[in-house]
């Protein structure tokens, strides 16, 4: 596979990712070998355990980073606990993070080498594709502080803590993650670019100048989460040893101008309220790759008992505005391949149904169940 190829960075708008067969699994194979050794200690107790792709290979993410992603790259996260704390059995979350500025086999590596983990641990797992800045309520909450940081194993990637280089402006976005509709304490910090256009109404925002740090609070933003982002601006006083200075603007207050004015801007912007177009009521289809090529066929009433153990199906929730995703239920009596490639169907079925929609709605999260090991989500998706 050419070098060209390696580095073309992975683009939701006009990419989809094959697995079985590809040239892409061929090379995954060849530096892997036919065992993964990082499989070895995964999904053996309670808790929650991130790799990286580096070079068609995963690595064991640091516990010291645990929480940070870097746009640059992919991630594995595998969540596992117990659903009955009275018993041995363990349930697993298996999830695949793809940052906006990954690669293409980077990308490819990840959503294969989950499938592989699914198969070590038995198929037990429920499967999750997550996208920068899309990520599920379920993602976030392993996360008591979930940071996205830019750069990455390509490009190279800095510590949060650390202090931008000289004449350069680090520009931070915090909010709380949402876990049922509802905010909580986890702190969500998403690096943005420093200027104009990522400011919007609603948005608490750090500027980290190196020896200023200045927040900004827009007139709606939430008050909890403006005392979470002094805590953070207080964690980076901390490690860079007080060496630094910090202000707290709220818009329309004194100085506020001073902030805007350092990004570009006259006013805060208001919030966007751009949705996917188009998108149906929830429906069902089952698929089959029968004919040679993958085929979905509607079903209705788009409801359990249309389900089939015989077959695979895919139920979209696209309209669900507290968290809109594509629900991948595969019957105990499915083939091997639509097993094996559910999650890509999943993916296919979202290019091709969902295109017009922007990126927005090809970043619906995917979910991947067998039969029996469905989510609570899905239960009221299909029971609703």
């Amino acid at each position: 596979m050419a070098l060209l190829t390696r580095l073309t960075k992975y683009d939701i708008e006009d990419s989809n990712i094959a697995l079985l067969g590809s040239d892409l699994e061929k090379e995954v194979r060849e530096h892997a070998g036919d065992k993964e050794l990082a499989w070895d200690s995964a999904g053996r107790e309670p808790h929650t355990q991130v790799w990286r792709i580096e070079q068609f290979s995963v690595k064991e993410w640091p516990k010291s980073h645990f929480g940070h992603f870097y746009d640059g790259d992919s991630y594995i996260v595998l969540h596992t606990y117990k659903k009955n704390p009275d018993t041995e059995d363990l349930s697993h979350d298996l999830h695949f993070w793809l940052g906006s500025e990954t690669t293409q086999d980077e990308a490819g590596t990840a959503a294969y080498k989950t499938v592989e983990l699914d198969d070590h641990l038995g198929g037990a797992p429920v499967e999750y594709r997550e996208i920068q800045s899309y990520e599920s309520s379920r993602f976030l909450s392993y996360f008591p502080r979930f940071v996205c940081l830019r750069g990455g194993i390509a490009s190279g990637f800095h510590h949060v803590s650390e202090a931008p280089p000289d004449n350069t402006r680090r520009l931070f976005r915090i909010s709380s993650s949402q876990v049922g509709g509802r905010a909580t304490a986890f702190l969500q910090i998403r690096e943005v670019p420093a200027e104009g256009s990522s400011i919007e109404q609603g948005g608490v925002y750090v500027l980290d100048i190196g020896n200023k740090i200045w927040q900004f609070n827009t007139q709606q933003a939430a008050g909890k989460v403006k005392y979470k982002a002094a805590e953070f601006v207080q964690s980076l006083v901390s490690d860079r040893q007080g060496q630094c200075d910090t202000t707290v603007y709220d818009e329309h207050g004194d100085g506020a101008g001073m902030f805007l004015l350092e990004l570009g801007l006259q006013e805060v912007p208001p919030a966007s309220t751009a949705a996917a177009e188009g998108v149906p009521e929830k429906s069902l289809f089952r698929f089959s790759d029968a004919s040679g090529e993958v085929t979905f066929e509607p079903v209705f009433p788009p409801t359990e008992a249309s389900l089939s153990p015989d077959d695979a199906f895919i139920l979209d929730d696209s309209a669900n505005r507290a968290e809109p995703g594509i629900y991948v239920w595969v019957g105990s009596r499915a083939s091997r391949v639509e097993r094996r490639l559910a999650l890509e169907y999943g993916q296919r079925y979202l290019y091709k149904h969902r295109q017009s929609g922007g990126r927005a709605a090809l970043a619906t999260h995917i979910v991947r169940m067998d039969e029996g090991r469905e989510t609570d989500a899905f239960i009221a998706a299909i029971s609703s």
